[in-house]
């Protein structure tokens, strides 16, 4: 298998499989001199670790990262950083049903069809576990960022559940982390709950809609047609477990503006200029205009579910299957942590991008 990394200057490689002794990633390109530590990354990690609620999988794992090389005396070197995940509650019997069968909705079947082996258990390389690497990379990106972008803040929250969404005239970010949905509804918090309990019990899972807002992004980030930052951003974002579809600022909505309406005005204000509405997101051409920059994500329901569904095995002999085993109800709620670190991620590395090509020097305006 290829294609294991991402990113331009910060790049990050992950390993590991689900059920396997560890996973982990590696680092490359982070500057030098920034402070960093295994208690700088464990927060991140903790947001998105498994068993935090009777609304996601209870397999209880710590997630507790080790840093195995690139930082000394505190700080980065410039070298390599390694982490490390070790696995700790791994249940492999609970897939021996799977060994053969395709789930329906999984990747099960299509890396059987390109690899002609797979390890079924929990999913092996094709599971959300390893989205804990990528939470962990993300953690080194946001020191790079705090170093060199003091005033950014990336916050993500859900806002929306299958069919219900919340309404953003309710709308309290100080409120997220007070449910187990990373909703800044309190109202829908409460109907997402009972929702996602007759669904649960019911043996079934629902999707979600991820919304994901980084403020003091400086313009200039990106660059034309084959280094967007909507474009980096976007794949980022597809590439985690489960997403089927990615929005930048309006997104899809865009198309049923009028030109009048899409508009971002502009004023000149004491600072520079000042934007009257933000419906492309904070990227215009590919480039950061210096609003906040606004990306959504849809997640589809988890596959695995006690329901008997109708597929078929290796041997191509149709059957109905029953996954057992330890699973979320809904994968979008852990899914907020991990979008948050791939923004992260592409904004450290498009800052790393624009600071080798322009230095920082911007064109005036006034």
């Amino acid at each position: 298998m290829s294609l294991n990394t991402f990113g331009h200057l910060f790049r990050v490689t992950t390993w590991g499989e689900s059920h396997g002794p560890a996973i982990g990633c590696v680092v490359d390109g982070c500057p030098p001199g920034i402070a960093l530590s295994e208690a700088d990354l464990q927060p991140w990690l903790d947001r998105r670790k498994p068993g935090t609620s009777k609304f996601t999988t209870q397999r209880q794992e710590a997630d507790a990262v080790r840093i195995l090389s690139g930082v000394f005396d505190g700080v980065t070197t410039g070298t390599p950083i390694a982490l490390m995940i070790e696995n700790t509650d791994q249940r492999s019997k609970d897939y021996s049903n799977i060994a053969q069968a395709f789930r329906p909705g999984h990747a099960d079947i299509t890396y059987h069809q390109k690899y002609g082996v797979r390890d079924y258990r929990g999913g092996g390389r094709s599971s959300a576990r390893e989205t804990a690497s990528r939470v962990a990379a993300g953690g080194v990106a946001r020191a790079v960022l705090a170093q060199m972008l003091p005033g950014l803040r990336i916050t993500g929250y859900m806002v929306q559940m299958g069919p219900r969404g919340i309404d953003r005239t309710r709308v309290d970010l100080g409120t997220i982390g007070d449910n187990p949905f990373w909703c800044p509804d309190p109202v829908a918090a409460r109907d997402w709950a009972v929702y996602l309990d007759e669904l649960r019990l019911s043996h079934n899972s629902v999707g979600a809609v991820i919304e994901v807002v980084a403020e003091g992004v400086p313009a200039g980030l990106g660059a034309p047609l084959y280094g967007k930052l909507d474009s980096d951003l976007a794949a980022a974002m597809m590439s985690i477990n489960a997403v089927k579809a990615v929005e930048i600022g309006d997104g899809m909505a865009a198309a049923t503006l009028t030109g009048v309406e899409n508009a971002d005005e502009m004023r000149m204000g004491a600072a520079g200029p000042e934007f009257l509405s933000n419906h492309a997101g904070g990227i215009l051409g590919g480039i950061s205009s210096g609003q906040p920059v606004v990306c959504r994500f849809a997640v589809k329901p988890t596959s695995s579910i006690l329901t008997p569904r109708r597929t078929i095995d290796a041997a191509g002999e149709e059957i109905d299957l029953i996954t057992k085993g330890r699973h979320d109800p809904c994968v979008g709620i852990r899914a907020v942590p991990v979008g948050e670190a791939m923004m992260a991620l592409v904004l450290a590395d498009h800052l790393l991008l624009d600071r080798g090509q322009t230095g920082g020097v911007r064109g005036r305006i006034g």
